[in-house]
């Protein structure tokens, strides 16, 4: 049997390889096709990252987009306007997580 400490620095190393390896290859295909199509219907974003959460199988992925046009709009309207812009790409998608700010002047 394995003893805990030994199980979490395995398990440790693992986690910290994947996301070295995350870290040094190149977007997803659906990360690009997403920031892409949010940068056309935010044309105003400051920020805008997408993220393959999935493991790069498409299914899941978390956005991060700050724009002025949230301005004024509580979190729920924000991520509406996400959802909407993205309709069509979460019909082929398990889950979406979505962080919306308003730009720090």
């Amino acid at each position: 049997m394995i003893s805990l400490s030994r199980f979490l620095q395995r398990t440790e190393s693992v986690v910290v390889t994947k996301q070295v390896r995350r870290c040094l290859s190149a977007q997803t295909d659906g990360e690009v096709r997403i920031t892409r199509i949010l940068k056309e219907k935010f044309p105003q974003a400051t920020s805008v990252k997408v993220l393959d959460i999935s493991g790069g199988c498409g299914a899941m992925y978390e956005v991060h987009l700050e724009s002025d046009e949230f301005k004024g709009k509580r979190t729920v309207q924000q991520h509406q306007l996400v959802n909407q812009a993205l309709k069509d790409e979460i019909q082929g998608m398990h889950g979406l997580r979505i962080f919306t700010e308003v730009p720090r002047k």
